[in-house]
């Protein structure tokens, strides 16, 4: 006989949502999930059942129950029916007494990490080394729920000011920014690489939709093992084009900002407060070049300056001191970085071409983001790339678009786990990816 599907099924079963917006008190439910915790006391017992917005108290009553108790095991999935009933001291302010517990499946083998408890107490290698039983813990999931508000937020944002959408590709002929930090592969017996960045890409889409934006992996080939680095994380990128200035692209993030700390105030404030997330404010961030930064912190913490290029971690880290000691700011923009640590597509300073229109945003001294205006003339980039000794034909596509022209344009990069961990107050990169890859980590 002929099925047609026509749509979403109804499930009989409701969610901690449902029974907390509808008129379900005294009344009969249905609820699924999986057995946190079991706290046996003899006659009652109490069931926790996690679900993916919370825990859910059920009341186990020896005799009402239709159900032993002693046959269940915690991190068994269960579908369970009772009584909601109102229990202020209870997650959600209700309970449900259970009438009868419908076994789905349940575990082979006991936990081997209390995954059950409030905080785990176990090192962040046995969390890593464990990791598809590890995210099951309540602030764990908490940590990835603020990760995806924070994709929200820049998706949500960037729609709202015009942006499309785009994913470009991940294997690629030649990375953006050169060097010697890239993964390379075979791809049918031609060189290609895992790409560092969608720089070309997204620049080439500002020709198509004028602003652009993509959610995607980066791969950096880094031999360094660090708090702060990842060999594949997620780059949230934009682009955009008509500027007057690549104060524009500072302005644009700083919007995404605003928009996310009130989306993550607003519907994630369960998760910050699990957490003990202090949002940063940012009704206004300050900027501060680059030059002037050293200087700053120079003159403050009797540090001698030993590179002028370039910031160090320890220079990142008291300029994220210094602003928030003098302006109570946990973010900052530095600008103009100079042109020797600035890819080659990095438009110079008019004024002094030994630095570029380009910035970093640091969060408590730590850069999370890298962007800037563009060169878009054809002339001009193939100026820069003779300077730099560069070939041509090695990136004749990219190059074609600035041969049929491009508007002023510019964009920026941010570091997905980077943001999260400085918004955690987590010390690790590794504690705000799902499942990191670094130089020693390749599973799970």
């Amino acid at each position: 006989m002929m099925e047609f599907l026509t749509g979403v099924k109804q499930k009989e079963t409701v969610g901690i949502q449902e029974i907390l917006e509808g008129d379900y008190k005294g009344k009969c439910v249905k609820i699924n999930g999986a057995v946190h915790n079991i706290r046996d006391m003899g006659d009652v017992a109490f069931l926790i059942l996690r679900k993916a917005d919370g825990l859910v108290q059920c009341v186990y009553e020896e005799g009402k129950t239709d159900f032993n108790i002693k046959e269940l095991k915690e991190e068994s999935a269960i579908e369970a029916s009772g009584v909601v009933a109102m229990e202020e001291r209870a997650p959600f302010g209700f309970e449900i007494r259970l009438k009868s517990v419908r076994v789905l499946s349940k575990p082979d083998e006991v936990l081997p990490i209390a995954v059950n408890k409030y905080k785990m107490h176990t090192s962040l290698e046995a969390r890593l080394a464990m990791r598809p039983v590890s995210l099951r813990n309540v602030r764990e999931r908490a940590k990835f729920r603020i990760q995806e508000g924070l994709v929200r937020g820049f998706r949500d944002f960037l729609h709202s000011q015009g942006f499309t959408e785009i994913h470009t590709p991940k294997i690629v002929a030649r990375g953006a920014e050169g060097g010697s930090n890239v993964f390379r592969l075979d791809y049918f017996n031609k060189k290609a690489e895992l790409g560092q960045s969608p720089q070309f890409y997204k620049q080439t889409m500002v020709g198509v939709y004028d602003r652009v934006f993509e959610v995607a992996p980066v791969f950096r080939a880094e031999k360094h093992n660090t708090t702060r680095h990842l060999n594949e994380y997620i780059g949230l990128d934009f682009e955009m084009g008509y500027i007057d200035g690549f104060e524009d692209v500072m302005a644009m993030e700083t919007g995404f900002l605003q928009y996310t700390m009130e989306l993550l105030e607003r519907e994630y404030h369960k998760e910050l407060k699990m957490l003990d997330v202090s949002l940063p404010a940012v009704d206004k961030i300050p900027s501060v070049r680059f030059d002037k930064a050293k200087e700053l912190v120079s003159e403050k913490y009797n540090r001698k300056i030993k590179n002028p290029y370039d910031l160090e971690p320890e220079e990142e880290l008291l300029i994220g001191r210094y602003f928030k000691e003098e302006y109570d700011r946990d973010f900052v923009f530095v600008t103009h970085y100079p042109a020797k640590k600035r890819p080659f597509y990095a438009m110079e300073d008019p004024a002094d071409p030994r630095f570029t229109l380009s910035f970093d945003l640091l969060f408590k001294g730590l850069e999370v983001t890298t962007g800037g205006q563009r060169i878009h003339d054809y002339q001009e980039i193939l100026a820069k790339m003779e300077k730099r000794h560069m070939e041509p034909e090695d990136i004749a596509s990219y190059l074609m678009i600035f041969k049929y022209g491009m508007p002023p344009h510019g964009g920026l990069g941010i570091g997905l786990e980077r943001l999260t961990m400085r918004l955690l107050d987590e010390q690790n990169v590794r504690e705000t990816s799902l499942f990191p890859r670094d130089v020693t980590r390749l599973e799970p």
